[in-house]
């Protein structure tokens, strides 16, 4: 399995963007191609982009299994496992657009961030109990992180999300929003876990996004999203070539729980 972030791209080279075993993005020029042959996957993305109030990529062909995409002006946020340089203006902007993806007409359909809390509950049980049996984590650090994520486990209004918004995924150029990416697992679901993806690692700009926002939030959820995100993850990454204890990423966001 082959991992390569990249920000630009020859127009005569087919650059990797990322790759595992359920899908992939190239890029080519100014064009990505989303490989994925879960067509629900993709038709609930093409969906999603429609409905949602903020900018996305514009789609330029679709074909199965490739859907293509004209790729956003400006640049992401920034990378996990890395300090976003970008400016406190830029995240400021980022959480005006999430306060009005929010505050959208909710879809019908649950998201990534929509599954119930006995749901959550159940994969959070078993994801812990597997880190300590295969000596990934300390239990004690598997034991402090499962107790604070205990406070995103509560009902939670419906909201429009994301549902996987990653640093990677918002663009911005100079103080305003011009896109957010990959959009398969929007739907309704918590408003917080949104917030919470994005600051991942980067918990230094949560108060920038969150003057943005515009909006009161439970700062004890945000935490609790990190922690749950990050113990519901790291199997999922280690199982599809990805290295969760890269500096600043899963691991380190639990350790950094004690």
């Amino acid at each position: 399995m082959l991992v390569r972030m990249v920000s630009t791209a020859p127009a005569d080279e087919v650059q990797v963007v990322v790759a595992h075993s359920e899908r992939a993005t190239l890029r080519v020029g100014d064009v990505f191609l989303k490989v994925d042959p879960d067509q629900d996957r993709i038709d609930a993305e093409v969906a999603a982009m429609a409905l949602a109030p903020v900018p996305t990529a514009r789609i330029l062909w679709r074909k199965p299994p490739v859907l293509a995409l004209a790729a956003l002006p400006g640049a992401p946020l920034g990378r996990l496992g890395t300090p976003s340089t970008a400016s406190a203006a830029a995240w400021c902007a980022a959480g005006a657009t999430l306060r009005e993806l929010h505050t959208a007409p909710v879809p019908a359909r649950p998201g990534g961030a929509g599954r119930t809390v006995d749901v959550l509950t159940a994969e959070l049980d078993t994801e812990c109990a597997w880190l300590v049996a295969h000596a990934v984590l300390p239990a004690a650090v598997v034991t402090r992180n499962r107790r604070v994520a205990e406070a995103a486990l509560r009902p939670w209004p419906a909201a429009f999300t994301h549902g996987d918004l990653q640093i990677a995924h918002v663009f911005t150029h100079g103080e305003r929003v011009t896109g957010i990416l990959d959009w398969s697992e929007a739907g309704r679901g918590d408003a917080l876990h949104d917030l919470a993806t994005l600051t991942l690692g980067q918990e230094d700009r949560l108060p920038d996004l969150l003057a943005g926002y515009g909006s009161p939030v439970d700062l004890a959820v945000i935490r609790a999203w990190w922690s749950l995100r990050s113990l519901l993850a790291v199997r999922w990454l280690l199982d599809h070539g990805f290295d969760p204890a890269s500096p600043g990423c899963e691991l380190d966001v639990l350790h950094a729980r004690m």
